[in-house]
């Protein structure tokens, strides 16, 4: 089990699931709503996801069609993203989370894009394209 918060510590979670795999996204549209070369995330599912405190200061905003990106409204540190015909899963930005995890990098999605300072030396797979 993992707790995890915004930087500002409004919103409260406790996540009711292993994280074994990390997924990292160097796209374009991740990088520029993380202010960084990429994202890492961890897909979990929905049911998984307990909010103990700030629902209230969610915010979402849709980056795509069927996309919403949920983040704090006080502090704006981003908290997962959703795919509107997949409402069971979220992917949960593993930043977030307060405790060490014990997991490894599964893939590295969309290469092509990746910022032009960044070096992928991890040695895990690389897709020019989204796999996760």
């Amino acid at each position: 089990m993992y707790t995890a918060s915004c930087f500002c510590g409004g919103i409260q979670l406790k996540l009711n699931c292993e994280i074994p795999k990390i997924f990292v996204c160097h796209c374009q549209q991740c990088q520029k709503a993380q202010g960084s070369a990429f994202v890492a995330i961890a897909p979990i599912q929905n049911k998984d996801l307990e909010v103990l405190q700030g629902q209230e200061l969610f915010g979402e905003y849709s980056s795509t069609p069927n996309k919403k990106r949920v983040f704090c409204k006080k502090c704006a540190s981003p908290i997962f993203s959703a795919r509107l015909d997949l409402p069971e899963v979220i992917r949960l930005r593993v930043g977030i989370i307060n405790e060490a995890l014990n997991a490894d990098i599964a893939s590295h999605a969309f290469t092509d894009y990746k910022a032009a300072w960044f070096e992928i030396l991890d040695g895990h797979p690389e897709f020019s394209e989204a796999v996760c």
